[in-house]
């Protein structure tokens, strides 16, 4: 990562601010280049994102990927409704109405929020699952960026598996999408938005998530030990949830930020001097982790309630991968024994060694898998996973008795089992991963970006292990060079190195001209920035 903003931490200012109607005004006028591959609709990971100011996410984007969404549903035989959701970002509503307007004209049963609400990511996933099980096929439609920045707009499509689309989903909607707008709309069918609203059918998403929250986490015991909490949604869809969460389930919360605002005024500025929503992150999380000292166990979401961000009095903002090692100690520890023996752990290959230590530890079987919470997905929804997480503060896992609770990452849940932890254990999580580093070790574990052309890139994401001729990382032999996932065959679209004791991973950003490397040792942070700059240099090497 680049040197951290002078500013980082602080509070934003009003330089720093969005003008809300300028960035509205742009969704609706400016149109995007179709020939200009920046301007087109574009899925990564979670959907395609952008903004309008840069003409990357207008009302031409979301007209042409809704009726794309259409068609695909219509050519997989989806006949069932459609659950939408939209987090808290200004340029979530009008494409929120937007997509409305479209979904109406071609027939689409439409669920929407009860209260007209902000929906997260997760009750969108929960509502699918739970239509599901009583024979609909219904899918999902969430419009947000996640944690990304005010000015950007995110469109998600999540089929009827409850998560995110995979890759074959996603490139033929997004094909279509292209082709619309190169068409210049034509084949787009769309109502006025009156009609389009007025036609639409409710549905509960908040009483129906909350009221089942007792299936997946031990409210009861959270209740009972009295655990203060406090659960800051970040200016986030999940504001509603916490305050609900705590009035249902008796648990002593406050939420520590209920204001609602496009500009995000409220957040303290990320490592790069800029508003995001990243609960992970400790300059985003800046501001609770100074309150952290008033609770036991306080939280964090970003902006879809997808990511989670964990703050202990004795430790402050967790590192997500140490999070996840606890988490997945608790939980196949002994606290869910209604898994079973066989529910396998789910990591992605960027995630901490720890997590491999820990799985080891406990005779568990451990699956890695290609980064994005796709892959999670199949196990997830048969219950041969207990719990998907990656490195980048995105977790689910399995209710008591063992069957799905959502197949898309939940920031909410993955909170609320800090709280279990130290209601059930007496410890918290970050006292629980001191524990851990004495049974299995300390890792040092980082992530950096380093210069790529999109020429390199695109070698980099097709690399083959016999392009690596490197046979010692750091002072260690080389133990093994991956670029499929061990877990499931798959393409990592990148490299993955391992010795005895350290790792790095590289691959290319969907986004910028830079390529990401993870990398992590057992042997202390002077060995992992040994590793790190060796692992430039073989990577560098082969995109020469």
């Amino acid at each position: 990562m680049s040197a951290a903003d002078p500013r980082a931490g602080h509070p934003a200012e009003p330089a720093d601010l969005v003008d809300l109607a300028h960035l509205v005004t742009a969704y609706y006028t400016v149109h995007p280049d179709p020939d200009d591959p920046a301007q087109q609709v574009a899925f990564g990971t979670s959907g395609h994102r952008g903004s309008s100011l840069t003409a990357s996410f207008n009302e031409h984007h979301i007209l042409a990927t809704t009726q794309a969404i259409c068609d695909y549903r219509r050519a997989q035989g989806i006949g069932g409704p459609l659950f939408i959701g939209r987090d808290t970002h200004a340029l979530s509503e009008p494409a929120w109405a937007t997509a409305l307007e479209v979904l109406i004209a071609n027939d689409v049963i439409v669920l929407v929020d009860a209260q007209d609400g902000y929906t997260p990511t997760p009750a969108v996933s929960h509502a699918i699952l739970r239509a599901n099980h009583g024979g609909a096929a219904a899918d999902g439609i969430v419009v947000t960026p996640s944690h990304n920045p005010p000015t950007d707009g995110g469109f998600k499509y999540n089929p009827p598996h409850g998560g995110p689309a995979d890759s074959e989903a996603t490139k033929t909607i997004a094909a279509r999408a292209n082709e619309l707008i190169a068409g210049g709309l034509r084949e787009v069918r769309r109502v006025p938005f009156a009609r389009a609203r007025a036609a639409c059918e409710s549905y509960d998403f908040l009483g129906t998530y909350v009221d089942d929250l007792p299936t997946i986490v031990d409210l009861e015991r959270i209740a009972g030990a009295g655990v203060r909490i406090g659960a800051d949604p970040l200016g986030g869809a999940s504001v509603a949830y916490w305050e609900r969460i705590a009035e249902t389930h008796g648990l002593n919360l406050e939420v520590v930020n209920p204001l609602v605002d496009g500009t995000f005024r409220f957040m303290t500025l990320d490592w790069d001097g800029k508003i995001r929503m990243d609960c992970s992150s400790p300059s985003a999380m800046a501001s609770l982790v100074e309150r952290r000292d008033r609770f036991d166990i306080a939280t964090g979401n970003d902006a879809d309630s997808d990511r989670h961000g964990i703050v202990t009095p004795d430790g402050g903002l967790m590192n997500p991968n140490h999070y996840l090692a606890v988490a997945i100690d608790y939980l196949f520890g002994g606290a869910r024994p209604g898994w079973g023996d066989t529910a396998t752990i789910g990591k992605t290959l960027v995630s901490s060694s720890m997590i491999d230590r820990v799985a080891q530890g406990l005779g568990r079987p451990l699956t890695e898998v290609p980064v994005g919470f796709k892959w999670f997905v199949p196990g997830l929804l048969d219950g041969s996973f207990g719990f998907g997480g990656e490195e980048s503060a995105g977790a689910s896992f399995l209710r008591h008795d063992g069957s799905v609770w959502t197949t898309d990452k939940d920031g909410i849940i993955a909170c609320l089992l800090a709280s279990e932890i130290l209601a059930v254990t007496g410890q918290t999580p970050s006292q629980r991963y001191a524990g851990l580093t004495e049974r299995y070790g300390d890792p040092a574990y980082a992530r950096t970006d380093a210069p790529a052309s999109r020429e390199q890139k695109a070698k980099l994401g097709t690399i083959g292990a016999s392009d690596v001729t490197a046979t010692a990382l750091a002072g260690e032999e080389i133990t093994a060079i991956l670029t499929e996932a061990p877990g499931n065959g798959a393409p990592i679209g990148g490299v993955k190195v391992t010795t005895e004791s350290a790792w790095f991973a590289a691959r290319p950003s969907g986004t910028e001209d830079v390529y990401k490397i993870y990398a992590e040792s057992f042997r202390g942070p002077d060995h992992l920035a040994q590793v790190q700059s060796e692992a430039q240099q073989l990577v560098d090497a082969v995109l020469a």
